[in-house]
């Protein structure tokens, strides 16, 4: 938001992520987003009416499995090894809300190839501490990027917060 030059505040929220059984990974994806926005609105709605919220989630998907964020360094070994030497994709969906309008959407779909990772290279990026916190285990923005041999759609939608279909859609709210 701060690249947008618009003042904000983050929420420190939690949201159960968790997918349906027979819930298509983007829908999931949308879905999360959406009750981080509105579980923000109903946070600040009382001190301010005419709030605008943002929410926004970010998945790795390969294979129609959603990787979510690592429980542990395992995890994020697992993860990694997966994703070694194969295209994924990458989902962020920004949902936006107010009390005063209907809740808007832009997804981001981002196709993302990693390199043939030897394990020692993994576990060397695990130990880090970066893929915690990170879905699919991994930071574009960090040291994972070397791992990337083509990104095909947001560089900043594989960070978590497409910029540009964000300014589009505070853009139709009236924010920008």
């Amino acid at each position: 938001m701060q690249r947008l030059d618009l003042a904000f505040q983050a929420l420190d929220l939690e949201v159960p992520e968790v997918r349906g059984p027979s819930e298509h990974a983007e829908a999931y994806v949308r879905r999360v987003a959406t009750e981080k926005a509105n579980a923000g609105l109903a946070l600040v709605r009382a001190r301010d009416p005419d709030a605008v919220v943002l929410g926004s989630d970010t998945e790795v998907v390969l294979d129609d499995r959603v990787f979510g964020k690592p429980a542990d360094r395992a995890d994020a070994i697992a993860m990694l090894s997966a994703l070694s030497g194969r295209r994924h994709q990458v989902i962020t969906v920004v949902a936006l809300t107010s009390p005063h309008r209907e809740t808007a959407w832009e997804t981001v779909v981002s196709e993302v190839s990693f390199a043939d990772l030897p394990a020692a290279h993994i576990a060397a990026y695990a130990d880090t501490g970066e893929p915690m916190g990170k879905a699919g285990a991994y930071a574009i923005q960090g040291q994972a990027e070397r791992f990337i041999t083509h990104l095909a759609g947001s560089y900043s939608g594989v960070m978590g917060l497409p910029l540009y279909q964000t300014s589009q859609l505070l853009a139709r709210f009236g924010v920008l």
